[in-house]
């Protein structure tokens, strides 16, 4: 039974031989080499990472996730492989599999290594925008300045403006438009109050604007007027004349490039003539209920630096509103102005300010000082008896030397008298100035004819 069965395996393999010799194959081995080899190195692979990987899994059983390892074997294309003109054989076969498998094995124990070392170096640590130096808290108030006792002087502002009786709650410019008007309208009448109340006192800001209603202030009516006419109903502001040029410019851009109503953004409001900071930000917290930045006006300029609420002193309301936006909480931005303008209208006087009365005399850096902005200057030394400078120095030359002084002064104030009647003409100034020259006319002395000297005799 067992011959049979010999005899036909050895029948079997031996014409596989013949057959796996023949020419046939040949060629198709010659032409699959390079991919044969490739599918093996690639079988091999896989399997010594899926060894591998038990393995790892196994010795680092704490780890939650189990290592890759990328086995790097380096391929060759079919196009770059040389054409062999006969086959590998099984034991050269075998022979790279083997070697295969070892490199594999070693790359994965260098991994292992690797991994499981105590003393192999961590990566560096990446420092975040936010983050501080090593051994400093994480604190991102500590560099940003306040002044001191800014929350005690705030709260007796408030306390001192609870009644709210200044003129600035009764003719600011939040009371000047006409309430029942169009929206559209509201906006454009209080950009023209804040334009008008520019070196100007609230009271007369406020008639100016009552009489501008009664005309029907909007665009298109403006627009319609003579500069004349407007000239009348906004006088007497300050700079009625250079006002009048701004308001006409103004309404003429309003209607030509923003379709008949205020531009919604401080960028826009600024590129309207005559219109500040200051103007843009108050327009965009009036008009538009947007808070962009804080309204500073003298007031606010000058209590401010009188309070010590600046990092250094400023010199202009814009370096005020820079320094106050970077400490003030956003939330007061929009109170702050209405609170301050009120405040130095009653009790932080420009001169003279009622310290005495003042909630805050004993936190404030400038209390009982007439004029903070002003130092004391230090008297002259006396000169000699016998110095040549003694005859300037006393008193008796001082008053010779003082008519010349009042003579010119007088004149300077003829000179700004003339001035100003060119810019605005009350009839006061012109009578003022008739009675002058008739009354110097009556104190020249007679000439030798009996009529009065004139300049050129």
């Amino acid at each position: 039974m067992l011959a049979p069965a010999r005899n036909l395996c050895v029948y079997i393999l031996n014409r596989l031989t013949v057959r796996m010799n023949s020419p046939y194959f040949d060629s198709i081995a010659v032409l699959d080499t390079s991919a044969t080899e490739t599918m093996r190195k690639s079988a091999v692979n896989k399997g010594g990472i899926r060894r591998l990987r038990s393995r790892m899994v196994q010795g680092l059983k704490s780890e939650d996730d189990s290592p890759k390892v990328k086995a790097e074997v380096q391929e060759q294309s079919i196009s770059d492989a040389p054409l062999q003109k006969h086959a590998e054989t099984p034991a050269e076969t075998v022979s790279t599999c083997n070697n295969t498998t070892t490199k594999v094995k070693e790359e994965a124990v260098e991994d292992q290594s690797r991994l499981t070392s105590p003393s192999r170096p961590r990566r560096g640590r990446v420092k975040v925008e936010y983050e501080e130096e090593e051994g400093a808290e994480l604190n991102p108030k500590r560099e940003r300045w306040e002044p001191r006792d800014w929350r005690t002087q705030l709260s007796f502002i408030r306390e001192m403006r609870s009644k709210r009786d200044a003129p600035v709650d009764q003719m600011g410019a939040e009371k000047c438009y006409d309430t029942e008007a169009p929206p559209e309208v509201r906006r454009y009448q209080v950009l023209i109050s804040l334009m008008l109340s520019s070196q100007t006192k609230d009271h007369v800001t406020a008639g100016a604007m009552q009489r501008l209603r009664e005309h029907e202030l909007s665009v298109d009516a403006v627009l319609k007027m003579d500069d004349e006419t407007l000239g009348k109903l906004i006088y007497p502001v300050g700079f009625w004349r250079t006002k009048v040029k701004y308001i006409k410019q103004t309404t003429a851009l309003i209607q030509q490039e923003f379709g008949g109503d205020i531009p919604d953004t401080v960028e826009g409001l600024m590129r309207l003539p005559g219109v500040g900071p200051k103007m843009a930000h108050l327009a965009m917290d009036i008009a538009w209920n947007r808070v962009s930045g804080i309204g500073v006006d003298t007031h606010v300029h000058r209590i401010s630096n009188r309070l010590g609420w600046t990092k250094k002193e400023t010199k202009t309301p814009e370096e005020t509103r820079r320094a106050l936006e970077e400490w003030l909480p956003r939330d007061l931005w929009s109170e702050i102005n209405w609170l301050l303008v009120g405040f130095g209208q009653q009790v932080c006087l420009p001169v003279a300010p009622l310290c005495s009365v003042c909630l805050n005399q004993h936190t404030c850096p400038s209390a009982h000082r007439s004029s903070p902005n002003k130092k004391l200057k230090s008297s002259p030394a006396k000169p000699a008896s016998n110095s040549p400078d003694h005859k300037l120095a006393s008193p008796r030359a001082q008053v010779k030397d003082e008519p010349a002084d009042t003579s010119q002064r007088r004149k300077n104030t003829v000179k700004q008298e003339v001035q100003l009647t060119s810019d605005q003409d009350p009839p006061s100034l012109l009578r003022k100035r008739d009675r002058r020259k008739a009354g110097a006319q009556q104190d020249r002395p007679l000439s030798s004819h009996g009529t009065r000297r004139t300049a050129d005799t």
